[in-house]
């Protein structure tokens, strides 16, 4: 077996697109394809394509056209369906709302953590029959999130690396006490759909990294009106041009050939399966393949 100095990864570039964000700019060989999953199905269509030779795979997180609500993505499904389309790297692209003054409408933060204040979603592919537990305890890759800096750079766009992602279920805004209360707790950004994503990402051994897009300062400033859709939108797509942007100089980069991820992201599951073998659903266990192969085949 080679070892993870030598074993050579050839990547599948995933890129899930948030809020404005329905394709990837200059992505040849288009097709848009039907993935079915264990889980049901995905919010859209997955498009299929290449970017200087890259393979690459793009779903828009709320279908196109915006009809799914944050509360009822099918998750699952929309992870699944990017592992079995064999994607390697995850680029998630999220509108958010800012908690700190020096995050304005428009700044792009290099998220590096997350607190999951959800509580009506699906939150594993794991269940009884076959238990796992996996690290987040660094949720999102550093490789990722280091090609992200290094182009927002050279695009001029603003940006921080690092910050904490506040995970509301929504699909309300916040209201101002709440948002104090976030913003005591140091977070960063509020947003409403990268939990479960992040943690589904994991479960799945694929690398995943999240640049959030302000568009506005929730409800908290003085100085500002309180969030309306309106003013999202307005800004939303003046960060969808960078957005793009974005992802175009990101995929050739992540894209070259490398080893395995020095952060262990695509080996999440290797010490996670607690259910003895002689104990695991057989139906789970199928339906898990398409996630956990890798070591439910060892283990």
């Amino acid at each position: 077996m080679s070892t993870n100095a030598t074993q050579s990864v050839s990547p599948v570039i995933g890129v899930i697109g948030g809020s404005g964000l329905y394709d990837i700019a200059g992505l040849e060989n288009k097709e848009w394809r039907k993935v079915e999953t264990p889980w049901g199905a995905p919010s859209d269509e997955l498009l299929f394509g290449t970017l200087d030779g890259v393979r690459c795979v793009f779903l828009p997180r709320h279908g196109r056209g915006h009809p799914l609500p944050p509360s009822r993505l099918n998750y699952r499904a929309n992870v699944a369906a990017m592992k079995i389309a064999g994607v390697t790297d995850i680029i998630s692209l999220s509108a958010v709302g800012s908690l700190r003054e020096d995050l304005p409408p428009g700044h792009f933060v290099i998220v590096d953590q997350f607190i999951d204040r959800s509580f009506a979603r699906e939150k594993s592919f794991f269940d009884t029959g076959c238990v796992a537990h996996v690290s987040v305890a660094d949720p999102v890759c550093p490789r990722i999130g280091d090609v992200a800096q290094a182009k927002l750079a050279e695009l001029g766009v603003p940006h921080t690396r690092g910050g904490t992602y506040l995970v509301m279920e929504g699909p309300q805004f916040s209201t101002r006490a709440e948002s104090e209360l976030y913003r005591s707790w140091g977070c960063a950004v509020i947003g409403m759909t990268n939990m479960p994503e992040a943690k589904l990402a994991r479960e799945a051994e694929i690398c995943y990294a999240t640049v959030a897009m302000v568009t506005d300062y929730d409800c908290w400033h003085d100085g500002h009106d309180s969030v309306t859709v309106d003013a999202v939108v307005k800004v939303m797509h003046d960060n969808a041009d960078h957005a793009r942007a974005l992802v175009k100089a990101m995929i050739p980069e992540l894209g070259k050939a490398r080893g395995l991820c020095p952060a262990g992201c695509d080996r999440a599951l290797e010490h996670a399966l607690i259910t003895a073998p002689s104990h695991r659903d057989p139906a789970l266990l199928s339906k898990l393949e398409v996630v956990a192969g890798r070591v439910l085949r060892k283990h």
